[in-house]
């Protein structure tokens, strides 16, 4: 038997162009690849979730630091604010409800949901009270994404990014 045939037999590919120490892929490979996905996915199912009544911790890339996920009213915290629409709209909101780009909502990343803020324009005075619905923003220095009626209600729809202050009126 030639040096190819001795290689096909253990396995490896012997008449490859370029580099021929490659293993040969079969279907006993991607059998073996579906396997440990389906065991990974498995164990995660089974993984404990956060307390009841706990939200899990913010990221820490960008993370609030005024605002706790208890919401106390009073608390502030002064950031940019951001929106979302259209392309949201009817979507499930981290709360579980759809996403109504006409209602005053708002998302935050640590604030219990249907907590209310007031959300007050900087630079303008304008403000705003939205109750909190989703997760987010995920940007680095925005403390709040706002539903586009919100965003409206604010005169912050054609620039998209406006620096604010948050205020809690009301705890859930």
């Amino acid at each position: 038997m030639g040096r190819g045939g001795e290689l096909h037999q253990r396995g490896w590919v012997a008449d490859c162009p370029g580099r021929c120490d490659l293993p040969r892929r079969g279907a006993g490979g991607v059998r073996g690849l579906a396997a440990i996905f389906a065991g990974t996915l498995m164990v995660g199912a089974c993984a404990a979730g956060p307390a009841p009544g706990r939200l899990p911790p913010a990221p820490a890339r960008g993370a609030p630091a005024a605002l706790s996920s208890e919401a106390r009213v009073g608390g502030s915290e002064v950031g940019l604010a951001s929106w979302y629409g259209r392309e949201h709209h009817g979507k499930r909101t981290a709360s579980g409800e759809p996403f109504d780009m006409e209602a005053l909502t708002g998302a935050h990343r640590s604030l219990p949901f249907g907590t209310w803020v007031r959300v007050t324009h900087l630079a303008t005075g304008r403000a705003v009270s939205v109750r909190i619905n989703d997760r987010g923003p995920w940007v680095g220095g925005r403390v709040i994404d706002l539903s586009r009626r919100a965003a409206e209600a604010l005169g912050i729809l054609a620039d998209g990014v406006a620096r604010v202050r948050l205020e809690v009126i009301r705890s859930p």
